[in-house]
């Protein structure tokens, strides 16, 4: 019963807007308050951007980076606000995410021209793994207001060879867009999509694993984006395509009475040909 509880609650808050994440699952955690920590575990929410003071750069904040008020920067590998006891990653692990985190910012640098990226790993029982999140929000003087949040997790399963390893990737997507200026419709965009792959890779050496995971995140995105350019705004082309016309009402009117003249005219046609032949018959 309360796996099923979890399936609806969790199917609704995939229907609801994402910029409103936040608000919608406050008032589901108010109805079904023993469900909290399950809830929040499983609804992923749009990211925010700290500051890091050390360096003077941003970094996203998510369950993956905080321990108790505080989030921990993948840059300094210090918490704010500030935490003794706060969890951080072994040597091994911290190299990789010092690494994924350089690579990211290149790739988030080349695909959204600017935004804010974090990569931040930790320890499984006998794996380990990682969060890679990108956020990049739109400039409503330029273009349009919305958002674009991505968050993939890695689980990395190394083979007891050593020579190459396993990896599952689960990848969310929460995209919103809102564009409104004078003259001209309103028009509200938002849903999420999450997609899941799994693949085998050879390894080298540390770096292999920021090599293998980039280039499953790569891959994925490019699906993913042209999932939502199919499902968001190829359909709602169509929707306003059937809604709006641009010929007036006299011109569909002077239209229809052609095609109505042009089937007349097929018509007669068609009864001359059939006189003809009786004839000959």
């Amino acid at each position: 019963m309360t796996q099923n509880r979890l399936d609806f609650a969790l199917d609704l808050m995939r229907r609801l807007p994402p910029q409103k994440c936040e608000g919608f699952l406050g008032c589901l955690i108010e109805l079904v308050p023993d469900m909290c920590g399950e809830l929040l575990s499983n609804v992923d929410q749009p990211l925010k951007v700290a500051t890091d003071s050390t360096c003077g750069k941003q970094f996203l904040l998510s369950d993956y980076n905080r321990d108790g008020d505080s989030y921990r920067s993948p840059w300094s590998n210090q918490y704010f606000p500030a935490f003794e006891d706060g969890s951080v990653p072994i040597d091994r692990l911290r190299k990789i995410e010092i690494d994924a985190n350089h690579a990211i910012e290149q790739y988030k640098d080349m695909y959204f021209d600017s935004g804010v990226s974090s990569v931040y790993a930790w320890d499984l029982e006998h794996s380990f793994a990682c969060a890679i999140l990108i956020k990049k929000d739109g400039d409503a003087k330029k273009m349009a207001n919305g958002s674009w949040d991505s968050i993939h997790i890695i689980e990395v399963q190394e083979k007891s060879s050593g020579r190459s390893a396993h990896y599952k990737l689960t990848s969310t997507i929460m995209l919103w867009l809102l564009t409104e200026s004078s003259g001209r419709p309103k028009i509200d965009l938002s849903g999420s999509l999450t997609r899941q792959s799994e693949s085998d890779a050879p390894l080298i050496d540390s770096y292999s694993h920021v090599i293998n995971m980039g280039k499953m995140i790569e891959e994925m995105e490019n699906k993913m984006r042209g999932s939502l350019n199919t499902i968001y705004f190829g359909k709602t082309y169509d929707i306003i395509s059937c809604l709006r016309s641009m010929e007036t009402k006299q011109e569909r009117d002077e239209q229809a009475q052609l095609i109505l003249k042009e089937i007349a005219y097929l018509c007669q046609l068609v009864f001359l040909i059939i006189a003809r032949v009786s004839m000959l018959l």
